[in-house]
C-alpha cells in the first residue's frame, strides 16, 4: 500500500540545519516533538523519502515552510490502493457523522434543563487559548512571581497574570501530531475536544481523516476490557447489510492482538484496521483523569501500543493537570489558557443569544466590569456557565456574593465529579467535605494575614501536616505524616483545582477570591472576639475588602464585627488636630442645611465637596457651566458610599446653592477645566446673585469685573486674568468663607490626603457592609449612621449621653 513521502532538497536540509542550531537538543529534541524516532530525523537530513506527516510535522515545529524544503515531486499515476483507501475514509466518515454530532455538537453541564449547541449559528463555543510552556513547569522563584505585582495597590488581577505566550487551539492541534491537552477542573478540555472533533468531521480540517472520538472512562469500563482498537471499531454504526446480522459469527474472545479485529466485525466497519494502517484516523481520547485507578495501567499500556504501532496517525488526549505521575513520551504537553476578558465577553453573548436574549449579555458585562472578585471567577468557563445560568433568572448577581462563591466551590468540592459519575482515589477521600473545606480555610488565614498568595510547596505541605495530624487515625511518624501531606495537596490539585502550581514548587489558590473566602469562612468558624478584633485592625488596608464583606455576609449576626470596624475608622483621623477641624466644619455645614435632608447625607456631601472640590468636576471635563451633567458626576462622587435613601437625599442637595459658589470657586481656582471656563463662571456667580440676597453687595463688584472683562475679546480678558484672577479669586473666597463658610483653603499634606483617603475608603467599605445581605440590628445600624463622619468629640459626647440599656 503505498503512502505520501517527501525529500528535502540540498537547500532544504541546509534551512533545516540552520533552524536545528536555533533549538536546544538537535536531533533529538526534534525526533521528541514530531513523535519519530531520532533515526527517522537522521535519514531526513540525509534526503531520504521520509513520510509526509513527519516531514511536515518537523517543518512546522522548526518554523519552515515545508513546500519550500521538499524536493520538488515527481507527478506520479495514482495508485488504484491510495483511492480505495480515499474511498473507504469518506465512507467511514459518513457512516461516524451523524454518531459524532449527536455525541459532540452540545454540551449540557451543572443545573442546565437541556443542551445547548457549540457550533452553528447558536452555538456557544468560544476559541481556546493555549499555553505552549506549563505553569507549574516554569522555573521561577517567588520574587520573579511577585516583582510584577504592587501588593500595596493590591491589583487582584495582576495576582494570576500570565506572562507565557497563548496560541490557538485549533493551531495547537494542528502543529502537533501528538497532542496532551492539560487543564485545571472546568478550564474547558472536554468542550474544545468536542468542538475539535466537530470541526474534523465538517471537514474544515483534516477531511482526509476519520475522527473518532472516545471518552476514557466508557472505554476503561466497557465489558470484557476490549482493546482500544476494537473498542473503536465498535463506535462507528454498523451498515444496513451488517444490521442483518452475524451473531452465529460472534466471538466472545476478549484477548485479540492490537491489530486484529473480530469475525464479527466485518464490512466497513472492519476497515478501521486498514484505515489506521494508512494514517488516515483523528484519535482524540477524552478524560484521562476520569479513568479509575485500578484501569489506570491497562488504559495507558492501550494508548502508547495503539500510537506507538500506527505513528502517523493524530492523536489528542485530555487531562486534568497534576492528575496523575505519568507522561506519554510521544505527547507534546500544552495547558489551556484561563479565559482573558475578551472571551468572557464572546461566550455571555453567545450564551444569552443562544437564550434568545442577547440584551441581557451587555448587562452581564456591566455587572461583571463592576464587580472584580466575580469578574475572577469568570475566567474559569465551567464558572463562567454558572454565573450565566444564575443571570438568567434575577439579572443580577446575589448580594451576599459569599453564597454564590459557596455555590462555585460546591461545583469543584464535589458536583462536578458527582453528575458525572466519576469516583476519584485519593489519600483523603475519608475527609468529608466539611474537613476538606476547614483544611483549605485554616490554609487561606494563615497566609493572608502574612501577605502570601503564593507559597513554596514545602510550606504549604507544613500547613497541610498541621492539621491532618490532629485528625482521627491520622499518622505520627514526621516522615510518613509529610508524604501524607504532599499526598493530600496533589489531590486538591487534581481533583479540585482550587490549589495549583504555579511555578516549580510554588502554588497559589486558583483564583484570589478563594482565598479570600475561606478567610472569611475561618474567621466566622472560629468565632473568636481577638479575631475579630484583629480582623478589624486590617480596616483601611484595601487587600482586606473582600474578607470584609464575606465575614460580615456569612455571620448570623454583624453587630460586633461593624462596630469594631466603626471604631478603627473613627481612631484614623481622632489623633490629627488639623483633620478633626476639618470634620468640626463638615458638621456645622451640615447643621446648617436642617431638614429634610438625613445628617449622615450631607455630611457626605460636604466631606467630597471640600476632599474632591477638583476631582468631582474632573469626572467630566467638558463641564462648562452647572448644569445637569455636573450634578451627575456629584452623584458618582457622593452616591456610592451611601444606601439609595441617603443618595436621593443627595440628589436634592444638588439645589444647595453652596454647590453653586463650590462651582464658581473651583472654575476660578483651576481654568483649565473647560475651555470657556470664563462664561462658566460668569452663569455660576449669575444664579449665586438671583438666590443669596446677602451676597449680592459682596459679590456684585466682582461680578461687575469679571463680566466686563469677559465681554470683550478673549485676549482682552486673558489679559485681565492674568493680571488680576488671583487677588480676584482670593476675594471671592474670603466672601464665601464670611457669608457661607464655604471655600476654606484647607492645605492639606500629601499625607493629609492620603488620610482622608483612607478614612473615606473605609467608611465606603463599612457602608458597603451595612447595603449587603448581613444581618445588623437595627439599633447599631442606626448608631453607626448617624455617627458617619463625625469629629471624635462629638461621637463620645453622644455615646456619654446616651441612656444605657
Amino acid at each position: 500500500m503505498a503512502t505520501r513521502s517527501l525529500q528535502a532538497s540540498t537547500a532544504g536540509i541546509q534551512a533545516i540545519k540552520k533552524a536545528l542550531k536555533r533549538k536546544s537538543g538537535g536531533q533529538t529534541y526534534l525526533a521528541g516533538a514530531v513523535g519519530c524516532s531520532r533515526q527517522t530525523i537522521w535519514s531526513l537530513l540525509q534526503g531520504n523519502a521520509t513520510d509526509f506527516d513527519f516531514f511536515t510535522a518537523a517543518c512546522a515545529e522548526l518554523e519552515l515552510n515545508w513546500e519550500e524544503i521538499a524536493e520538488p515531486e515527481e507527478t506520479e499515476p495514482e495508485q488504484p490502493e491510495a483511492d480505495r483507501i480515499a474511498a473507504l475514509v469518506q465512507a467511514t466518515r459518513e457512516q461516524v457523522r451523524s454518531s459524532i454530532q449527536q455525541q459532540c455538537g452540545t454540551m449540557r453541564v451543572l443545573d442546565m434543563t437541556q443542551p445547548i449547541a457549540l457550533t452553528g449559528e447558536q452555538g456557544i463555543y468560544t476559541s481556546v487559548n493555549i499555553l505552549e510552556k506549563l505553569m507549574g513547569r516554569r522555573r521561577l522563584e517567588l520574587p520573579e512571581l511577585l516583582k510584577h505585582h504592587d501588593l500595596d495597590e493590591f491589583d487582584r488581577f495582576g495576582l494570576s497574570r500570565i506572562t507565557e505566550k497563548r496560541v490557538p487551539g485549533l493551531d495547537a492541534a494542528r502543529r502537533y501530531p501528538k497532542l496532551m491537552v492539560l487543564g485545571k477542573p472546568g478550564a474547558g478540555k472536554t468542550t474544545f475536544l468536542k468542538y475539535l472533533t466537530m470541526q474534523y468531521i465538517a471537514g474544515n480540517f483534516a477531511p482526509d481523516r476519520v475522527p473518532l472520538f472516545v471518552t476514557l472512562k466508557d472505554f476503561a469500563e466497557a465489558e470484557k476490557q476490549p482493546s482500544l482498537l476494537e473498542y473503536m471499531v465498535g463506535l462507528i454504526p454498523p451498515t444496513p447489510l451488517e444490521k442483518g446480522g452475524f451473531e452465529s459469527d460472534r466471538v466472545a474472545s476478549s484477548d485479540h492482538s492490537l491489530g486484529s479485529v473480530p469475525p464479527f466485525l466485518r464490512g466497513a466497519r472492519g476497515d478501521l484496521t486498514q484505515i489506521i494502517s494508512a494514517s488516515k484516523a483523528l484519535i482524540l481520547l477524552d478524560g484521562l483523569d476520569e479513568v479509575r485507578e485500578e484501569d489506570t495501567k491497562r488504559v495507558l499500556r492501550q494508548i502508547e501500543q495503539l500510537s506507538g504501532q500506527f505513528l502517523c496517525n493524530r492523536f489528542v488526549i485530555t487531562c486534568r493537570i497534576a492528575a496523575k505521575e505519568y507522561s506519554l513520551e510521544q505527547f507534546t504537553e500544552v495547558e489551556v489558557a484561563d479565559f482573558n476578558p475578551e472571551q468572557i465577553k464572546s461566550f455571555a453573548t453567545k450564551w444569552f443569544s443562544a437564550k434568545g436574549d442577547p440584551d441581557r449579555a451587555k448587562l452581564f458585562q456591566q455587572k461583571l466590569d463592576d464587580n472584580e472578585p466575580i469578574a475572577e471567577l469568570a475566567t474559569n468557563p465551567l464558572l463562567l456557565t454558572l454565573l450565566c445560568l444564575m443571570f438568567e433568572d434575577v439579572t443580577d448577581f446575589p448580594a451576599n456574593r459569599s453564597e454564590l462563591y459557596k455555590e462555585g466551590l460546591d461545583i469543584l468540592l464535589k458536583k462536578w465529579d458527582g453528575k458525572r459519575k466519576i469516583e476519584r482515589d485519593s489519600v483523603y477521600k475519608n475527609l468529608s467535605l466539611k474537613r476538606k473545606e476547614d483544611l483549605l480555610s485554616q490554609i487561606a488565614l494563615t497566609t493572608f494575614e502574612q501577605k502570601e498568595y503564593f507559597f513554596k510547596q514545602r510550606a504549604l505541605e507544613d500547613h497541610i501536616a498541621d492539621f491532618i495530624r490532629n485528625l482521627p487515625d491520622a499518622k505520627t511518624d514526621p516522615e510518613a505524616l509529610h508524604l501524607d501531606s504532599e499526598a493530600v495537596l496533589k489531590s486538591i490539585e487534581a481533583h479540585h483545582g482550587l490549589l495549583i502550581e504555579r511555578a516549580k514548587g510554588i502554588y497559589s489558590f486558583s483564583h484570589l477570591t478563594f482565598q479570600e473566602y475561606f478567610a472569611a469562612r475561618e474567621i466566622v468558624t472560629l468565632s473568636d472576639p481577638a479575631i475579630l478584633e484583629r480582623l478589624s485592625q486590617n480596616i483601611a488596608e484595601k487587600r482586606w475588602r473582600e474578607v470584609f464583606l464575606l465575614t460580615a455576609g456569612m455571620m448570623r449576626n454583624a453587630d460586633e464585627l461593624v462596630q469594631l470596624m466603626k471604631q478603627q475608622i473613627d481612631a484614623l483621623l481622632a489623633s490629627d488636630e488639623k483633620l478633626q477641624k476639618f470634620l468640626i466644619w463638615v458638621q456645622q455645614k451640615s447643621n446648617s442645611v436642617g431638614k429634610p435632608y438625613k445628617p449622615a447625607a450631607t455630611r457626605a456631601f460636604y466631606f467630597a465637596l471640600a476632599c474632591d472640590r477638583y476631582s468631582y468636576i474632573v469626572f467630566d471635563r467638558d463641564l462648562v457651566a452647572l448644569d445637569r451633567d455636573l450634578d451627575l458626576a456629584l452623584d458618582r462622587a457622593l452616591a456610592h458610599a451611601l444606601d439609595r435613601d441617603l443618595a436621593r437625599d443627595l440628589v436634592a442637595l444638588d439645589r444647595d446653592l453652596d454647590l453653586a459658589l463650590a462651582h464658581a470657586l473651583a472654575l476660578a481656582l483651576d481654568r483649565g477645566l473647560a475651555p470657556d471656563f470664563y462664561r462658566a463662571l460668569d452663569r455660576a456667580l449669575d444664579r449665586a446673585l438671583d438666590h443669596i440676597p446677602e451676597l449680592q453687595g459682596s459679590l456684585q463688584k466682582l461680578k461687575h469685573q469679571h463680566s466686563t472683562a469677559y465681554q470683550k475679546s478673549r485676549d482682552t480678558f486673558m489679559q485681565w486674568w492674568r493680571s488680576n484672577g488671583e487677588a480676584w479669586t482670593e476675594e471671592l473666597r474670603s466672601i464665601l468663607i464670611e457669608h457661607r463658610n464655604i471655600g476654606h483653603d484647607w492645605q492639606f499634606t500629601d499625607e493629609e490626603k492620603q488620610l482622608l483617603e483612607r478614612y473615606h475608603d473605609a467608611n465606603k467599605l463599612l457602608v458597603d457592609c451595612l447595603n449587603s445581605d448581613c444581618y445588623v440590628s437595627r439599633s447599631v445600624r442606626e448608631a453607626i449612621e448617624d455617627t458617619l463622619l463625625l469629629p471624635i468629640e462629638e461621637i463620645n459626647q453622644r455615646k456619654s449621653s446616651k441612656p444605657e440599656t
